[in-house]
């Protein structure tokens, strides 16, 4: 099946243009001018991948990626016209996967599209394909899952979790920054270092007892990070 795009954005003719690129690359693509459009395509059926526009009229980009982050994990690629680093932190902070500023190629968007789409097919991701596990912790590399140690799932975006990932395959080994891009390709929204770190702060939310006080994942002074705990093949 081909995967299901859905642009949200106002500009109908910058829509068009980025929609047709996909189309001739194989991609089924909708297209939504606002919120309520948006809303309308996903009670109609779900999308694979959401390319969301920050200046749309009514219920603005950085609104409607919290609430779709509230409610799935879909990838969210955030599309923008403001391009400074507290903008794309933003965009990254509140859960979307990727940030892209205008103007921009409709090719580099292709690329992260497809960038994305590989990392949320199952049996892609590259190492060991069997479960692992931490401190009670169950993380499915091909399921794209975390269960907790209540065993109840835990929601996490595609960076999030190519993130965690990369951590439980090097336990016990200091990542710098740019190692852990090269292993997740999280944080594509440069600058390289800060979007790192805002994802690092997000896992932490969702895994560390206290996020203010970690004991998984450690921040090591010009380093990088460090997984502490000891990770198990099951």
């Amino acid at each position: 099946m081909k995967n299901n795009i859905l642009i949200v954005e106002d500009d109908a003719a910058l829509a068009g243009l980025l929609a047709q690129v996909l189309r001739d690359n194989g991609l089924d693509v909708r297209i939504a001018a606002d919120g309520r459009e948006m809303d309308a395509h996903l009670r109609a059926a779900p999308a694979d991948l959401i390319i969301l526009d920050i200046m749309l009229p009514g219920e603005d980009g950085f609104s409607l990626c919290r609430r779709l982050r509230a409610e799935t994990t879909v990838p969210i690629i955030i599309l923008s016209a403001l391009g400074e680093e507290t903008d794309r932190i933003v965009g990254l902070e509140i859960g979307a996967d990727d940030y892209v500023t205008k103007p921009f190629s409709p090719r580099e968007v292709l690329a992260r599209v497809r960038s994305l789409m590989r990392r949320t097919s199952y049996g892609v991701v590259p190492g060991s394909s069997g479960p692992l596990r931490f401190d009670g912790w169950r993380v499915d590399p091909v399921r794209r899952q975390v269960h907790g140690p209540d065993h109840a799932r835990v929601s996490m975006t595609t960076a999030e979790f190519d993130l965690l990932l990369g951590f439980c395959r090097n336990p016990g080994r200091i990542l710098s920054r740019e190692e852990l891009l090269s292993l997740t390709h999280a944080g594509l929204a440069g600058p390289v270092a800060r979007s790192v770190d805002v994802h690092v702060s997000r896992l932490r939310q969702k895994i560390e007892d206290n996020p203010k006080d970690p004991k998984y994942v450690l921040t090591v002074r010009l380093g990088g990070y460090l997984f502490t705990p000891a990770v198990s093949a099951t």
